[in-house]
């Protein structure tokens, strides 16, 4: 499975729970899935808050999440994920830090 059928699967997901539908209780705009994605990463930080280790388990439920909220975000505002991480790389080769 490639980016774009993740893309693919989440999408569908969302279009099943009827998240997309206008008056759903949980209206994925980008404004609301940028928050979200916000809140999900804080989430991520916070299984490591006190210790050097995570359970791998419950890090790779929390990553996923952040992953489903970026798929969206990038579906909704129409960005190429694929090009915009290789136009990255690229970018990122040339900065020295």
């Amino acid at each position: 499975m490639d980016i774009a059928d993740l893309a693919r699967a989440v999408n569908e997901f969302v279009q099943d729970m009827g998240w997309y539908a206008p008056g759903s209780s949980h209206p994925q705009t980008p404004r609301n899935l940028a928050i979200s994605l916000a809140l999900e990463a804080s989430e991520v930080l916070e299984h490591f808050q006190w210790r050097d280790e995570a359970d791998k388990d419950s890090l790779a439920a929390e990553l996923a999440d952040v992953l489903h909220y970026v798929l969206q975000l990038a579906y909704l505002l129409d960005i190429d994920l694929e090009k915009a991480v290789l136009n990255k790389l690229e970018c990122n080769r040339g900065r020295r830090w």
